[in-house]
């Protein structure tokens, strides 16, 4: 990418300069404040372009993806935390339940909060814009009401993987394996889902989540583990 700067010094020829990426930009000098013309290539604009398809996507994609994360990550933990102390298929079914309901009713009430606060702020700058005789622009306001089915949702579908894989496994070992298991593949996935469509790292996503994920697990495991041990419960 170039960008050609051209100027006339004092009625002579044109001198042109070309300022690339990454070198120093050489001084003009005009003694005659003649103007400077700048001729920007098309590479800039189609650059320009493809950030701001990035940056659209960001705003679904976020509350998308950490909701369906939040729902597996809180929903495996919390069965695998309930069976270190009591290993019957009951208790670690309802709990996995319950976890996701609570959550989904707690993902739904604070996304609606936060982009009702959104919808405000933009509607105040809408009135102070028209108090100032500015021109108004067209924004397209988000929905609270959707924003809080979609978060609800996506929570329910990521809390719904784990649940279903080791809620109805018999074996304490194997019950705990599915859990474990289900939360790998979701977690991955959710991981190469974010990166594909957020032009990340596939690799580093997908680890990322990977590790996250389990931490959040082992820590809780461990926590309650001991507590069992040492509560006698």
């Amino acid at each position: 990418m170039a960008i050609n700067v051209g100027c006339h010094v004092g009625g002579a020829s044109p001198e042109t300069s070309v300022l690339s990426a990454g070198k120093t930009k050489q001084e003009l000098t005009d003694h005659t404040a003649n103007p400077v013309v700048v001729v920007v290539d098309d590479d800039v604009e189609a650059a320009t372009g493809d950030a701001v398809n990035y940056v659209a996507r960001a705003q679904w994609l976020r509350a998308a993806v950490l909701g369906a994360n939040d729902g597996l990550v809180s929903v495996a933990s919390l069965m695998i935390g309930v069976g270190a102390v009591n290993g019957t298929r009951k208790a670690m079914l309802v709990s996995g339940l319950a976890g996701l309901v609570a959550g989904a009713c707690s993902m739904a009430i604070g996304e609606f909060v936060s982009v009702y606060a959104q919808h405000d702020v933009i509607q105040a700058a809408r009135v102070e814009r028209a108090a100032r005789g500015g021109k108004e622009e067209e924004e397209e306001l988000p929905s609270p009401t959707m924003a809080a089915v979609a978060s609800a949702l996506s929570f329910a579908v990521g809390a719904a993987l784990p649940l279903l894989a080791g809620g109805f496994v018999r074996e304490w070992a194997a019950r705990v394996g599915a859990v474990c298991a289900a939360s790998g593949v979701g977690l991955a996935g959710f991981g190469v889902a974010s990166a594909c469509l957020g032009g990340a790292s596939v690799a580093r996503s997908g680890i990322r989540m990977l590790l996250g994920g389990w931490l959040a697990m082992a820590v809780t495991y461990g926590v309650l583990k001991l507590f069992g041990m040492h509560a006698g419960v």
